[in-house]
């Protein structure tokens, strides 16, 4: 079986607000109680779990989407007037990058993590070498 990343804990000072937020934004499901996390189900494999915490460190989430999802997220985001930019770091110049032959842009959320939607990747080895394998 391949490994696959299950789910992540993303810290929050409202996980509910947060997980709405990003939901809508990627049009996907959530569910605003499962235990002590607010769930958002990203695909079948994938669920981000918000979690209440005071004090934390910022992260970087980033989704690899087709060009149709791209647009249509985008879109959302236009929609609901969230500034965004075309670097990690920087001003937010309300534009898309357009490297590697894609495009991708970054936001922040009220918690000040830094999201990211691309539709190409940076090429990735063909075979990646694990010592003792």
């Amino acid at each position: 079986m391949a490994i696959q990343l299950d789910h992540v804990i993303v810290p929050s000072r409202d996980p509910i607000a947060a997980a709405r937020s990003l939901a809508g934004l990627l049009a996907v499901p959530w569910q605003e109680s499962q235990g002590p996390f607010t769930p958002v189900y990203v695909n079948d494999s994938l669920t981000l779990d918000f979690a209440d915490r005071e004090r934390f460190e910022s992260h970087h989430y980033c989704f690899r989407v087709s060009d149709a999802e791209f647009d249509a997220i985008f879109g959302r985001i236009q929609v609901a007037r969230i500034p965004y930019r075309s670097s990690p770091l920087g001003e937010t110049d309300m534009q898309i990058n357009r490297r590697l032959g894609g495009k991708n842009l970054y936001w922040q959320d009220g918690d000040k993590h830094l999201w990211e939607i691309l539709t190409v990747s940076y090429a990735r080895p063909e075979r990646v070498s694990v010592a003792g394998a």
